[in-house]
């Protein structure tokens, strides 16, 4: 039996799970989050089933954070910390120097460190992580799982911009996409549903979404660009807009470069359109016919569909379409919307199911030409699998 600590580090946070490992079953046996680290009233949050407990402690660090956490899983399900078998840490940016996860050593700290400049909200924030294990358990192993490392399978055609090539080979911007282990765990599992890995797309679509397209297993495109802001309509980030409309706000109206990010990043996407960031707002208020709410659902749908649409074509086909993460998962009339859309492909609704939440689920009916799923995303287990894969 192996215990396996997952961690996510934020700048100011920190989710964590604990998995017992028995061959291939892996059991969530605690999980939690460290809040406001650095900042007034943070506290730490442990969860064992249907128990939970807070705890209310000054973290003015990711280490004192990690130390309160292993503090809190010592007094349950951790007997000591010679039980824990190795951590595995949630890295956003992987650049092309990570086509996989990877063992941490001097090495892959330091080449995450300089990719710090394409993550400079992440990357930073997951090494605090990683250095404080370090710091509290020296002797145990630790692996890196990185967002964009699914998506390095894309073809040059896929991921290079049209730009003058020195951008690429000097300062590598490109195409990197993100949310890489929730669509390949996602993929792989509408893969065992549907009896091969075969052509699927999936639509991770939460506060922020991104859809790519799988074919036998490998990622061939996606949605997210050089930064998460690119592709779909998203709950505050505007998605794929004319690239000159940044340069034109900060001529006409003199906003700064940080006004522009800010603007681009946190008041656009639904909450420019119609005021709400949440689509569970934003479903209320379209349900109740207001206009703005209206206009952002049609927004929304839209984008989705120009995607998937895009997608069956760069595919050449499609065999499974994969529904995630927030919305993905509880947002049945967004689901619906875009399913009926697609009905010339001959893909049919079960109701009845879509209204279900929750589960893994077959959302379209037995006679449908193409399948059509519900799967919630599991990254913690990927990459607790990738951990247990790398350290033993």
């Amino acid at each position: 039996m192996k215990k396996i600590l997952v961690l996510n580090s934020g700048s100011s946070s920190l989710k964590y799970q604990l998995f017992n490992v028995d061959g291939d079953n892996y059991e969530v046996v605690a999980k939690g989050l460290a809040d406001r680290i650095g900042i007034h009233g943070s506290n730490v949050v442990l969860k064992v089933g249907d128990n939970k407990q807070t705890k209310e402690v000054a973290l003015p660090t990711h280490t004192e954070a990690i130390k309160e956490v292993l503090d809190m899983l010592l007094s349950g399900p951790l007997g000591s910390m010679d039980e824990l078998s190795a951590v595995g840490h949630r890295v956003v940016h992987g650049g092309e120097i990570f086509k996989g996860s990877a063992l941490v050593n001097e090495k892959v700290l330091k080449d995450i460190e300089d990719l710090s400049e394409l993550a400079p909200l992440h990357n930073p924030a997951n090494l605090l992580g990683i250095k404080a294990v370090d710091s509290l358990l020296p002797n145990v192993p630790q692996v890196v799982v990185f967002d964009t490392a699914f998506h390095q399978t894309m073809e040059k055609e896929a991921f290079l911009y049209a730009l003058p090539e020195e951008l690429y080979i000097k300062h590598k911007i490109r195409r990197y996409g993100f949310h890489g282990t929730s669509h390949a765990y996602v993929a792989g599992e509408a893969a065992k549903l549907i009896g091969k890995k075969g052509k699927i797309i999936t639509c991770h679509l939460g506060n922020g979404a991104s859809i790519s397209a799988v074919n036998e297993g490998k990622c061939v495109d996606t949605s997210m660009g050089f930064t998460p802001l690119a592709g779909v309509v998203m709950g505050t980030r505007s998605g794929d807009i004319d690239p000159y409309i940044p340069l034109h706000i900060m001529k006409t109206l003199g906003k700064s470069l940080d006004e522009v990010n800010a603007l681009m990043n946190k008041q656009s996407g639904m909450l420019g359109v119609c005021g709400f960031s949440d689509n569970r707002d934003v479903e209320t208020n379209f349900l109740n016919g207001e206009e703005k709410a209206t206009s952002a659902m049609k927004v929304y749908i839209h984008n989705l569909l120009k995607y998937i649409g895009g997608y069956i074509a760069v595919l050449g086909g499609v065999d499974a379409i994969v529904f995630t993460a927030g919305v993905g998962e509880n947002g049945a009339l967004v689901r619906k919307m875009v399913i009926e859309r697609l009905a010339y492909l001959g893909i049919k609704l079960n109701e009845e199911n879509n209204n279900k939440r929750g589960q893994t689920l077959e959302i379209s009916t037995a006679d449908s030409k193409v399948k059509v799923f519900v799967i919630p995303t599991d990254e913690e287990l990927m990459i607790a699998k990738d951990t247990v894969a790398l350290a033993f």
